[in-house]
């Protein structure tokens, strides 16, 4: 099969649809939507379902996927400013006020990026590359690879391109089929070897070997990792959704640690 650009972006519209409870043609409405979040066998298998509140922007407009109980304050911020503003400061001091009051606060917010298949292309680095499978995954979880392999889903880590000097593994890209049709892709490089081009040759050629395999390879970036970013798009990835979760308080207090004194 080969796909278009239309049909990845379909892909992935009806992904995130499985994903918030929605329809498809909710991303593609000027006003916004809220949709009841509920538990579907079709959604990624790394997102613990139903989400209390997601707000979703494919550039439209926002999908918010929320427990009933928010539905009051997230209809009035989301009615409140511009589609793009509801994703930043000030707005989110009061998105994250009032959902503190049920329990929840703003907690990741990401970028997602999906291949432009007349820009997604090979790229080359001073080094061996290698194509490994999930016989060849054991022993590196726990290592430096948590980017591009998850331990507590080993299963669902499918395919991987590595990186070599000599026999040492300097970098290596992997993907993790979170879905039926979309495969995502993490990438980690050891620390002395960054800035060498690997890390876009591991992506682009993963990439391609995803697209070999009639699997649409996606990419997730915080807005603040600029050089992950950059990596997607020197790979000939595009921005293509946004999405802004919250998380239950007692969570975001164990992931931060202890108090700033």
């Amino acid at each position: 099969m080969h796909f278009t650009n239309e049909q990845i972006l379909q892909a992935a519209m009806r992904q995130s649809a499985w994903d918030a409870g929605c329809s498809m043609q909710d991303f593609l409405q000027k006003k916004n939507v809220i949709a009841l979040s509920a538990a579907n066998p079709r959604a990624k298998k790394c997102l613990p379902l139903p989400p209390s509140c997601t707000l979703i922007s494919y550039g439209n407009n926002i999908v918010a996927s929320i427990d009933e109980k928010y539905r009051g304050p997230v209809s009035e911020y989301i009615s409140r400013f511009p589609a793009a503003h509801c994703f930043e400061p000030p707005g989110l001091y009061l998105l994250n006020d009032a959902l503190a009051k049920g329990g929840l606060k703003v907690c990741f917010m990401a970028e997602y990026f999906l291949p432009d298949l007349g820009q997604l292309k090979a790229l080359s680095c001073p080094y061996e590359i290698k194509i490994l499978h999930p016989c060849d995954f054991g022993l590196l979880y726990g290592g430096p690879w948590k980017n591009a392999l998850s331990e507590s889903r080993r299963q669902l880590d499918v395919l991987g391109a590595g990186a070599y000097e000599g026999e040492r593994l300097i970098g290596l890209a992997a993907c993790s089929a979170d879905c039926e049709s979309m495969w995502q892709i993490g990438v980690d490089v050891l620390p002395s070897y960054r800035r060498r081009g690997i890390a876009s040759a591991l992506t682009s050629r993963l990439a391609a070997e995803i697209l070999k395999r009639e699997k649409i390879p996606f990419y997730c970036a915080a807005w603040s990792n600029l050089s992950s970013v950059r990596n997607a798009i020197r790979c000939g990835f595009r921005p293509a959704w946004i999405e802004l979760s919250a998380k239950s308080i007692p969570a975001i207090e164990q992931m931060n640690g202890s108090p700033l004194q």
